[in-house]
Formats: C-alpha cells, structure tokens, sequence
C-alpha cells in the first residue's frame, strides 16, 4: 500500500467532510471545497480524520496518495489558506490593483490587464509587490505562475516578476 495513502488526514475542529460516491466536499471557516474521486479510490471518516484506501493496488496505488494529498491540502485551504508573494525587479515595474483586474507596468510599450478569478485575493502592499491568497492551493499556484509569465527574470540583469525569495543566477556579460 502506498504509504502516503497511509496516514490519515486530521480534520481540526469547525471542519468537516461531505463524502458521496464521487466527490468529497470539505467545509471549513473560509470555505468549501471539493474533490472528485478516481475510480478504484474510497475514503472513509472515522471519527475527525479521513481515510484513503484503493482496490486495486497495481492500478490506483499512486492515485490513492494523491488524492491524500489533496484532502490534506483542502483541509490546511479551508482552515488557514494560501499565500504566494511575487516581487518586481525593475526601473519602472509595478503593479496596481484596479477593481477586479491588476494593471502591470513591466517595461512593455503597453500596460498589461490581469483579470482576477474568482476565488482569489490580490493584494499589492507596495508597488513592486503582489501578494495573492485563496484557499485552493492549486488556483494560487496557477494564478502567481500566469502572472510571473508575463515576464519571467531575464538571465542578466534578473529584472522581472520574481517570487519572494526566489534566486536568480545571473549570466556574465558579454567581454570585449
């Protein structure tokens, strides 16, 4: 047996977990969310924690720890939430938020228009910061990576949308 699929996920006080045929929904204090369900893959509630086991163990042993994973991270979305924070590195580069969209100033002849989903807070703290928060740890991950897309730190100088704390090896210049 898998041994991540293992170990059960503890559900915490004020969260609790629908679990139908196909879907599992996990409700918390910032939300719900849920999770379809492979075939071959079940969980069981037992008290305050979740259960993953599979039939098959050739077929659905990798996605019976996947799916754990999953539950644990909905557990963590609906209790505490997601955060990503991105940096600017820049003359110039910054971002501000505008409604539901975020207006980015990176150095292209035009500004580019960001539309927020749903599900998802932006924050910019200062200008050359955005910080996104959600409670699908997925969706915050998507979102940072779209808008570190736009335009990812050039080899160089490094200038670009960063993650926070994220080291960029610079490449030496040309020599004459």
């Amino acid at each position: 047996m898998s041994r991540i699929a293992k170990a059960p996920v503890e559900l915490p006080s004020g969260v609790t977990a629908t679990i139908a045929a196909e879907a599992v929904i996990i409700k918390g204090a910032k939300g719900s969310l849920s999770l379809p369900l492979v075939t071959g893959v079940s969980v069981a509630q037992t008290e305050q924690k979740l259960q993953v086991s599979f039939a098959d163990p050739n077929l659905s042993r990798t996605s019976a720890g996947a799916t754990r994973a999953h539950l644990a991270n909905m557990v963590r979305g609906v209790t505490k939430g997601y955060e990503k924070k991105l940096e600017l590195v820049g003359v110039g580069f910054r971002a501000q938020l505008q409604g539901k969209t975020l207006n980015l100033t990176l150095g292209f002849s035009h500004p580019v228009i960001f539309p927020i989903p749903e599900g998802i807070s932006i924050e910019t703290p200062t200008l050359t910061e955005i910080i996104i928060k959600g409670i699908d740890r997925q969706k915050v991950g998507q979102v940072a990576a779209e808008i570190r897309a736009v335009r990812p730190p050039e080899p160089y100088k490094g200038k670009g949308v960063r993650y926070a704390g994220e080291q960029i090896t610079l490449k030496e210049g040309k020599k004459k």
